[in-house]
């Protein structure tokens, strides 16, 4: 079953999200402000969002920064129905955007297409002796289930998506997010990296560049 992340706060057009999609099988979560949405984010795997763009407390798109590690689909849902927002949306990475009033027959098929064509781009990645179930959100070593906590996931699929790059410690901290929605420290990084190490074995290598960064070779 898929999960898919609801951020909306209009409590009549949520309520009929929501329905619609368990009818066709997801598994919704629904979240009305920002703030609910990135803790939701930090501490679960989503395979798909929905994110209206403006909300009480701040935007869609602080959301879908934190997703980003975790290449989930992005589709925005908005009123605004300005070209220029829908061009630069769409270039940063989102896979869709809507305006409202919008036809729930449509977004259902746009959800069912933005699903398909990750499935077709692959669910897989593969770093050291690690496989990383994307579409599950898990990881194995040897077939063996490694627990990892939503922080320790997100670190680990920077660097399977970077692999043999030395990563600067300020270009990682941009793209971690704590569960609180603050950007992690930099000591809190290297406590990160520590537990990582530690849960991976020597399954995957995690070089320190001292001073610089970090660097996962293939």
């Amino acid at each position: 079953m898929k999960n898919i992340l609801v951020v909306e706060d209009d409590v009549s057009l949520s309520a009929g999200l929501t329905y619609a999609l368990e009818k066709e099988g997801y598994c919704a979560t629904h979240c009305r402000n920002a703030a609910d949405a990135l803790k939701k984010a930090a501490e679960f795997h989503f395979d798909l969002a929905l994110l209206d763009m403006q909300l009480p407390d701040g935007s869609g798109k602080e959301i879908a920064l934190q997703l980003k590690p975790c290449n989930t689909p992005i589709i925005y849902l908005t009123i605004v129905d300005d070209e220029d927002e829908i061009v630069k949306s769409l270039e940063d990475g989102a896979k869709d955007y809507m305006t409202k009033p919008f036809r729930m027959r449509e977004l259902l098929a746009r959800i069912k297409k933005a699903l398909n064509e990750e499935k077709e781009n692959g669910d897989i990645l593969n770093i050291g002796e690690a496989v990383i179930d994307v579409s599950a959100g898990k990881v194995f070593i040897n077939k063996q289930f490694i627990p990892l906590t939503a922080l320790e996931y997100r670190l680990l699929l920077i660097f399977a998506q970077n692999k043999s790059v030395l990563l600067k410690r300020e270009q990682i901290l941009e793209r971690i997010w704590d569960i609180s929605g603050n950007f992690v420290e930099d000591n809190t990084l290297t406590v990160y990296v520590k537990r990582l190490r530690e849960k991976l074995g020597d399954g995957v290598s995690i070089t320190t560049v001292r001073g610089i960064g970090y660097r996962v070779d293939s």
